[in-house]
């Protein structure tokens, strides 16, 4: 019997609607290959246009539409005109948190065929994971501001962490790196924040003694991030805050050649309800609508998408595709110093599948 896969779609902004549709393309082809099936229902308003027509980025039942979907595939949002923290705060961070997403899992890798820009971050030997908080932290809604528009304005906010959100997102961590190499480095900043971050420490130091089977050591942001450009090989698994982990992710993607193929999962591990995946190369809007955009976050996402629904063997297809067409092709994408289209390149992706 097929397995069949209700997924979301939500092109979003910019080049999310471009990027979507080679994604389905890769993921139709390794259905008919492994023996399932996906049905896509698509949210083609659910976007910074809709905010600027309707006062909303997605309608008031928009996370009841969702419920009943087995993923969510996201391509971008964000949209000059509206700012950031209404669009993010419009769709994705409500679907985030609606849905317990607790997990922002970014893997890493410096692929054969992509120039690293930093000269010691070699194909083959740099490979890590980072393991995001994804609902809590620093991006909190805890705060507000006082006395606008006055010489006494003042804004606060407050971060959050809890001894459940630190501890779940923390097993996920040490579990992951169980099935990897071995190792988890935790991001931290406890010489200079007095509460949260000493809290963070005791928590994962009290799960890495339940994962005795996995080393681990603890680094200072300031200094992580300098090691992730000096020595990014070294790293396996590296666990972070909601903003510690933001900011290692996209560093450790622009060290491995270009965030334009950089993916994500927004995970709820338990499966209670539905995960999303999605680029983190963001709407683009200086290159929408050219057909240029490169689909390789998007194709990589759907990769994780794949796994996460119980398909190993078809993402492994997908990864394995990725790393041909890069190692074995010329067929690049402008961002990647090529001049490949988007259908190009999806179409010699596709090929190499």
């Amino acid at each position: 019997m097929t397995t069949n896969h209700r997924i979301a779609l939500i092109p979003g902004d910019g080049i999310g609607a471009e990027v979507l549709p080679p994604a389905q393309q890769v993921l139709d082809v390794l259905g008919r290959r492994h023996g399932f099936s996906l049905s896509y229902t698509s949210y083609d308003d659910w976007s910074c246009e809709r905010y600027l027509r309707e006062g909303a980025m997605m309608p008031a039942d928009g996370i009841d539409q969702l419920r009943d979907k087995d993923a969510i595939l996201l391509g971008a949002v964000g949209y000059p005109g509206v700012p950031d923290h209404v669009s993010l705060w419009g769709l994705l961070i409500p679907i985030r948190r609606s849905f317990r997403q607790y997990v922002n899992l970014r893997p890493i890798r410096v692929f054969e065929g992509i120039d690293s820009p930093v000269r010691g971050a070699r194909p083959g030997e740099v490979d890590l994971v980072v393991v995001r908080e994804n609902v809590e932290g620093e991006y909190s809604e805890i705060g507000g501001r006082l006395n606008q528009g006055t010489s006494e304005e003042l804004a606060v906010q407050e971060a959050v962490f809890t001894r459940a959100g630190v501890t779940r997102v923390a097993d996920y961590a040490f579990s992951l790196a169980a099935r990897r190499r071995g190792k988890v480095t935790s991001a931290t900043k406890s010489n200079g924040i007095i509460h949260t971050m000493p809290f963070w420490d005791e928590l994962i130091s009290e799960r890495a003694a339940e994962h005795p089977g996995v080393a681990w050591d603890q680094e200072h942001i300031d200094a992580l991030a300098a090691k992730f450009v000096l020595d990014p090989a070294r790293f396996d698994v590296v666990v972070a805050s909601n903003l510690f982990g933001d900011i290692l992710s996209d560093l450790a993607a622009a060290v491995a050649g270009s965030i334009g193929i950089a993916p994500a999962a927004n995970l709820n591990p338990e499966r209670d309800f539905p995960s999303m995946f999605e680029p983190v190369h963001g709407s683009a809007p200086d290159i929408a609508g050219q057909g240029i955009a490169n689909p390789l976050g998007a194709i990589w996402s759907a990769a994780m998408m794949l796994d996460h629904l119980g398909h190993p063997a078809a993402a492994k297809d997908i990864t394995d595709a990725i790393a041909s067409v890069l190692a074995k092709t010329d067929t690049r994408t402008r961002d990647l110093g090529g001049t490949a289209t988007t259908a190009e390149f999806t179409d010699k992706l596709i090929e190499l599948l």
